[in-house]
């Protein structure tokens, strides 16, 4: 009548909700505990682990189901990330670096952005440098890395330093730093 075969109509689980999701709740504890250290370990080394470490017999399906609702996959390592894109339709300025000699503070500034690893993914950094002094300027720090950022670095070395007409600004004039919005602050 309802279109449910018979079976399914009386099936009740064996395990109440409540504490399968208790069980679940503990066993996503172990498990991040474990790729706290090892993030690149797969359900596989996880199930042997935890037999290894906490004496738990674990099924690999079990495993894998509490790794997909907590989202505990292993994080995969990548070599390399792009933070420059240098193809854009914004101007590009020389470089007035070369054969440059810089004597004083505020001269040149240098600004460039890197990332950073972190337990979750990454975050990107972007930074102002002075050359004479070596000296930071300012910085900003996003999980995008977007004109915002560099802004945020350029807006604080600004009010730091103050500096005269004639700063020279050298950066590796990707879409972040050729921007309006950077060019016009």
């Amino acid at each position: 009548m309802i279109g449910l075969s018979q079976s399914t109509y009386y099936y009740q689980s064996k395990v109440p909700r409540k504490d399968r999701d208790e069980t679940d709740a503990d066993l996503r504890d172990k498990m991040e505990t474990l790729q706290a250290n090892y993030s690149c370990w797969g359900y596989r080394t996880l199930r042997a682990q935890l037999r290894l470490r906490f004496g738990l017999q674990v099924n690999g399906k079990r495993i894998l189901r509490v790794m997909h609702t907590y989202d505990l996959f292993r994080q995969i390592k990548r070599r390399f990330i792009r933070t420059t894109n240098s193809e854009h339709g914004y101007p590009v300025y020389p470089n007035l670096l070369k054969g440059f000699e810089v004597t004083d503070v505020n001269q040149v500034w240098v600004a460039d952005i890197t990332y950073i690893r972190i337990l979750t993914g990454f975050v990107f950094l972007a930074v102002i440098l002075d050359v004479f002094s070596c000296r930071s300027m300012g910085w900003g720090i996003a999980k995008r890395i977007d004109h915002r950022l560099t802004l945020e670095a350029l807006r604080m070395a600004l009010r730091e330093r103050n500096p005269r007409a004639g700063l020279i600004h050298h950066s590796d004039q990707g879409v972040q730093y050729a921007c309006t919005q950077y060019d016009t602050a």
